[in-house]
């Protein structure tokens, strides 16, 4: 994958900028987490349904996309 240039600064969505909320709803898993973000609880679509996902300070840097899982881990069912 390719890096974005650094001359543009990180990616983010400007949606999650304006908004003042401390639950916030998004589609957008390739927006960089922001310092500003910290103690914040954002709700990231994962396909399906909304998933919570507390920023906290290590989480600086990566993508939202990163932390929330778009598979479902097949379970095979037990027989009796």
């Amino acid at each position: 994958m390719a890096k974005r240039s650094s001359w543009k600064g990180p990616f983010v969505d400007v949606s999650l900028l304006l908004d003042k909320r401390d639950v916030l709803n998004t589609f957008s898993r390739n927006s960089v987490i922001l310092p500003s973000f910290v103690n914040k609880i954002i709700r990231v679509h994962n396909g399906k349904s909304f998933v919570s996902l507390k920023i906290v300070e290590d989480m600086i840097g990566f993508k939202l996309g990163e932390f929330v899982s778009t598979r479902v881990r097949h379970l095979y069912k037990k027989k009796k």
